[in-house]
């Protein structure tokens, strides 16, 4: 294990000489070590812990190279950084910290580098390396961070029951590099993850949100939401998601348990996009079927309007998790609400008019539309997945082209409203509404094509049923 390729950069160098200058002892900690240790791509943001003053040793080494960013200073906390070649560097002093009840803002002290190591989440983040002269390159490993990642273990220096009560973002985080990693979470650790739990609600929503986000990006996120589940976390951030778990039988007739299958469909579509409101699309696609779920003597487990419901379950959903509410929400909506239809369009007798309607109403997220109808093909029988997604393909080949003909998706019926008003000589009326989605719907059910001149000749005959005049040019006198 070579360190010294670890902190072979000159910035290193740079930095061991300002601490020199200081008299501070500096140490690089964290992510850098732990990345660099697992032979993974080292992060862009390298984090620097001094016994003194982060501020001033980040101000000497700032003033040392000319062509870095603006050094941005944050003393409330203690630190500041900037960035040179590419790379964050951010800079802070060894501190002691100390928690009340019902915060996690600690209050901070001083401290040794030994103070600064046991306040770490994990034994695999608390890894330093020496930049001091007399010692370079030495890691210093208190905890034996080295045999956690060996053994491939998340584990915290200190007594768990401390480390996730003082802080219980950290019981997220946990879960996010158990995910990441693909390391399992020490079973103390996890005990006591469960065990406090329920202090995850004195965490902002955002910074839940920043490593519940980082769990949907994993390359295989069930295992995260898993883990979030198992560890009883899931139900103070997506209840309607535990909602979805297990599996009711009544006369003898059960309904697959909709939790594990919506895991199963993201990672399903995890390998086919990285849009992470597409993610989250499939994560809820099913979130109405907890509350529409209806048995039925005749035709036994129903979910109708599933979709609908939870399309408007996703809007109170997004507010409380201070998910953004732009086009983001309006996307997920959009695609809960239209997540069963293609399946509906696999019928051979199929219409035209269904396929264009289709792609009218999804517009440019037809494709990932259908990405997700493709990922929530879950069952374990290979002949009826064959054949789903045979029934997929004949269907985007239908659509492929109806599109080419057609041209439907994301279309404006070709006569606006003030054509409509200039032709007839009228002011905005209902009368204007219902012609322009009068020649919308002729063109989707095919009656006429989708032209100008179609669409005017339609106009003209419906003016005639609404009793409206066209106005006479002057070249027609």
């Amino acid at each position: 294990m070579n360190l010294q390729e670890a902190i072979s950069h000159k910035v290193f160098k740079i930095i061991s000489q300002s601490a020199k200058e200081l008299g501070q002892e500096t140490y690089v900690v964290g992510g850098f070590v732990r990345d660099f240790l697992l032979k993974r791509d080292s992060k862009k943001d390298i984090d620097f812990v001094t016994v003194g003053s982060g501020i001033e040793l980040a101000e000497k080494v700032h003033s040392k190279i000319t062509d870095a960013s603006k050094l941005s200073v944050f003393k409330r906390f203690g630190t500041a950084n900037f960035k040179w070649e590419g790379i964050d560097l951010e800079f802070v002093g060894a501190r002691r910290e100390s928690y009340a009840e019902d915060s996690r803002k600690p209050f901070v002290e001083d401290g040794s580098l030994e103070d600064d190591q046991k306040r770490r989440d994990f034994t695999i983040n608390a890894l330093a390396i020496s930049l001091n002269e007399e010692n370079y390159g030495e890691l210093i490993d208190p905890f034996d961070g080295i045999g956690d990642l060996e053994r491939k273990i998340i584990r915290t220096p200190l007594e768990p029951d401390v480390t996730y009560s003082d802080d219980p973002l950290r019981m997220m985080r946990a879960i996010r590099f158990a995910a990441q990693l693909g390391f399992e979470i020490e079973e103390n650790s996890f005990q006591s993850i469960q065990k406090n739990a329920s202090r995850i609600d004195i965490v902002s929503k955002e910074r839940v949100m920043d490593e519940f986000q980082k769990i949907m990006m994993t390359e295989k996120p069930s295992t995260g939401l898993k883990l979030l589940d198992d560890a009883g976390l899931m139900q103070f951030i997506l209840p309607e998601l535990v909602a979805l778990r297990g599996v009711e039988e009544v006369e003898g007739q059960t309904h697959k348990d909709n939790f594990y299958h919506t895991l199963e469909v993201v990672d399903n579509i995890a390998p086919n996009t990285e849009n992470i409101w597409l993610r989250w699309a499939a994560l809820l696609h099913d979130i109405g079927k907890a509350p529409t779920k209806r048995y039925d003597k005749k035709i036994g487990w129903t979910f109708h309007s599933h979709e609908f419901v939870g399309s408007k379950m996703v809007f109170k959903l997004f507010k409380r998790l201070k998910l953004p509410l732009g086009h983001p929400l309006k996307f997920v909506q959009k695609i809960v609400l239209l997540s069963s239809r293609p399946i509906a369009l696999v019928d051979e007798n199929v219409t035209d008019a269904a396929l264009r309607r289709l792609l009218f109403d999804a517009g440019e997220d037809f494709d990932d539309l259908i990405t997700l109808c493709k990922a929530d093909i879950t069952t374990k029988n290979e002949r009826k997945q064959r054949r789903f997604k045979q029934n997929f393909s004949l269907v985007e080949q239908k659509i492929k082209e109806v599109e080419e003909r057609d041209k439907v998706r994301n279309f404006q019926p070709p006569v606006s409203g003030e054509e409509i008003m200039e032709t007839f000589g009228i002011q905005p009326c209902k009368e204007v509404g219902l012609i322009k989605n009068s020649i919308k719907e002729a063109i989707l059910e095919g009656e006429i094509e989708n032209n100008y001149e179609s669409a005017i000749k339609y106009m003209m005959e419906l003016g005639k049923k609404l009793y409206l005049t066209p106005k006479l040019k002057n070249s027609d006198l």
